[in-house]
């Protein structure tokens, strides 16, 4: 996680990090470009974006529960539920 964030904070799983159809899928549902995927297919968080999070709960959906988390910095840490 991007340590000078100020805003939001995004923790995502290895194993979802890791699956081309799961970053593919993060990529294309972030409405902010949060999320892209790598050369080798796997995710990417695009760390200049954070910041620019509107709560969506979008990546949240698009995977298995648990596996993403938005944290709400400025509520010291508090889970995006």
């Amino acid at each position: 996680m991007r340590s000078d964030a100020l805003f939001i904070g995004v923790e995502v799983d290895e194993d979802v990090a890791r699956d081309p159809q799961l970053a593919a899928r993060l990529a294309e549902v972030c409405p902010v470009d949060i999320y892209a995927t790598a050369e080798d297919g796997t995710l990417r968080i695009v760390e200049e974006n954070l910041d620019e999070c509107v709560l969506c709960r979008l990546c949240i959906d698009a995977t298995p529960p648990a596996t993403v988390r938005v944290l709400k910095l400025y509520e010291e840490g508090a889970v995006l539920a």
